[in-house]
């Protein structure tokens, strides 16, 4: 069962940390390395977190810690660099994310922390024992060293962290200081350790604090100290069992997704506390996991298809193309050329992952394939920068979809059909499709550029062309499909949709089965509101007391990744049955009737059955975190 702690529902600055152009090109102008000229800095190292840091002797870590300035280069080492704050050992280059503590549990921690920063007085958290009686932090003043003597506790992942103020919050931290993290990973006493990575996230900008709140300038949100397409790519061999571990050290909320394939969620936990899901229970699957400031939680997953496949977050603006640290970063028109689309037009927090092999799964069926056409088109264009797009479905005769192209035509499939969806190109630039949650080839996946293996990349879809995607969905549930191409401004144009798998499309009811679609406005100027099923005032939902009904939502928002979405009749919240999540039927232990609420990532699917047991209004609102209504639409069951 997912439970989500009050930790969950942090709404995270970085949550709304705005990339558009508009916002940022009147706040660029400043040295290009962001260091003073003529002043020699130590260059920063880059950690992987494969290396356990200090020195372990008759069941002793000793790490001897140091917090210096240094020169981060979270792009390629080319590129200009940035003067931040970071953790070394003694004797050693700084490194970002700081020096990994990686023990067995029961291990006694002999800490020593120097703090080198001048006239900053550092706090330090996350180095004390697990499971034990204190929590607290201590501080460094400056040419300060503090030792601390800690046993490691309960087997999780954590880290440690530091800022230059009494009372830090992780995602309250801003510029030189927002690289201070480093990963804790305490074994089992007995267990064979496992081979696993750890990867750490973090956001670094030089914001400029505004009457409106912080604007950033410059921006990089960074896992294991690099920003894609620099970030280290993962090579693996069908068959293995991946495992990683997962901490959000930054200010803004990530729902991380992997392309093409489910993963098992093993634990959550944060700082202080991690919780391992019980081995003996159906696993918790997803494609896309939401994680907040300040939380971790480790996965496993084991590739039964070769290709080159993504692991990203799915806050669209956080994958924007990074510009240099010189510059602004900007929206780049697709019109304008690019020799890959995925590395040259995403950036951020995003993993390449590399799987060779023969495949595992069961060979394609041979029955014939079910065709459709899916034909992107120009709506009515704002502007260049503005546009509005849409989506026409084909099959046959039959057409779904007219003027205005919001929202996407429903895509229903039958469960295990093969089927072949036709990308048609009517835009004036180029275009892809992800299948997002569907388990498929990679060639078909949709990430031009990158999709597909050596000697076959899957192309972008120019204009006046298409493109053939080929698969057999293996399970009936809900899922999206969506541009994966300059991913803000094309999905703002209109570009995504629902995409359901059913046993049998004959016994598909749409009345009783409803799409819950959350999408964004195709005006900046409408930041601040969302599209429930392609419009502002939804008209008001018919339902009769005593039947069941099924909501699938779906939040395919560019950058809202803390959405409520809540049933109530007057102020009583309503309670529905919990049945799936990111098109994954649960398990009968996981199922649960609970409040009729749920905060979803971008790029999640939940699904629910509903059924309203007396006549009246009621109402479905989305809202923001902090409960600031977004939109609502109104229900009438009689």
């Amino acid at each position: 069962m997912r439970h989500h702690s009050p930790a969950d529902h942090v709404t995270g600055r970085g949550s709304r940390v705005r990339f558009l152009a508009a916002t940022l090109c009147a706040a660029v102008a400043l040295d290009p390395t962001g260091i003073p000229r003529g002043i020699a800095v130590e260059q920063i190292a880059i950690n992987d977190n494969r290396t356990p840091a200090g020195t372990l002797k008759d069941g002793v870590l000793t790490i001897r810690l140091e917090a210096r300035e240094g020169e981060w280069y979270p792009d390629r080492a080319t590129d200009p660099g940035v003067r931040v704050q970071a953790f070394g050992e003694q004797g050693k280059p700084l490194q970002i994310p700081g020096p990994l503590i990686r023990v067995r549990e029961g291990t006694e921690i002999h800490a020593f922390v120097r703090n080198l920063l001048g006239k900053d007085t550092l706090t330090i958290r996350g180095l004390y024992q697990r499971g034990g009686a204190s929590t607290e932090p201590f501080q460094v003043t400056p040419n300060e060293t503090r030792e601390v003597r800690f046993v490691a506790g309960v087997p999780g992942t954590y880290y440690y962290w530091a800022a230059p103020n009494a009372d830090p919050v992780l995602n309250r931290r801003r510029g030189a200081s927002t690289q201070l993290s480093g990963a804790i990973v305490i074994e089992p006493r007995d267990a064979t350790p496992r081979n696993d990575r750890v990867i750490v996230m973090s956001l670094w900008s030089d914001s400029v604090i505004t009457a409106g709140g912080p604007v950033p300038r410059r921006n990089r949100i960074v896992m294991n100290g690099k920003a894609w397409p620099n970030t280290e790519r993962l090579s693996f061999t069908v068959g293995d069992t991946v495992r990683l571990r997962l901490i959000n050290a930054g200010e803004a909320v990530h729902p991380m997704h992997l392309h093409g394939f489910y993963f098992r969620v093993d634990s959550r936990g944060d700082e202080r506390v991690d919780t391992v899901f019980a081995p003996n229970a159906s696993p918790r699957m997803a494609v896309t996991e939401r994680l907040t400031p300040g939380r971790t939680f480790t996965l496993t997953w084991v590739p039964t298809r070769a290709g080159n496949w993504l692991f990203h977050c799915h806050d669209n603006e956080h994958i924007l193309p990074n510009a240099p640290l010189a510059d602004a970063i900007r929206l780049r028109p697709t019109s304008e050329h690019v020799g890959n689309h995925a590395e040259e037009m995403m950036g951020g927090p995003v993993m390449g992952f590399y799987v060779k092999g023969t495949n595992l799964d069961a060979p394609e069926p041979t029955a014939e394939r079910r065709k459709l056409r899916l034909v992107a088109r120009i709506d009515t264009v704002f502007s260049e920068s503005e546009p509005a797009f849409g989506y026409t479905l084909h099959e046959g005769k039959k057409t779904t979809g007219t003027k205005p192209f919001l929202p996407g035509p429903t895509i229903v499939l039958k469960r295990g059909q093969p089927v072949s969806i036709t990308v048609v190109n009517e835009l004036s630039e180029p275009t892809a499709v992800h299948w997002h949650g569907i388990e498929l080839e990679s060639y078909f996946d949709g990430v031009a550029g990158f999709s597909g293996a050596t000697g076959k990349i899957s192309p972008p879809v120019a204009p006046r062309d298409s493109f053939e995607a080929r698969f057999t969905p293996p399970r009936s549930g809900t899922f999206i499909y969506h541009t994966h191409i300059d991913e803000v401004r094309q999905q703002r144009a209109g570009l995504s949709g629902a995409l359901l798998i059913v046993d049998d499309p004959a016994a598909y009811d749409p009345s009783t089965d409803l799409v819950m679609l959350i999408t964004t406005p195709r005006r900046s100027a409408q930041a601040n509101v969302v599209l429930l099923n392609g419009t502002t005032t939804p008209g008001p939902l018919e339902l009769k007391a005593g039947t069941r009904y099924r909501l699938r939502f779906i939040n395919v928002h560019t950058f809202r990744p803390n959405m409520i979405m809540r049933i109530y009749r007057d102020s009583t919240l309503m309670t529905w049955r919990w049945v799936a999540k990111d098109g994954m039927p649960l398990p009968n232990d996981q199922v649960s009737v609970r409040p009729a609420m749920i905060q979803m990532g971008n790029g999640e699917t939940y699904d629910f059955e509903f059924t309203p047991t007396e006549p009246g209004p009621l109402r479905l609102d989305v809202t923001s975190a902090v409960n600031a209504l977004l939109v609502r639409m109104p229900i009438n069951v009689r």
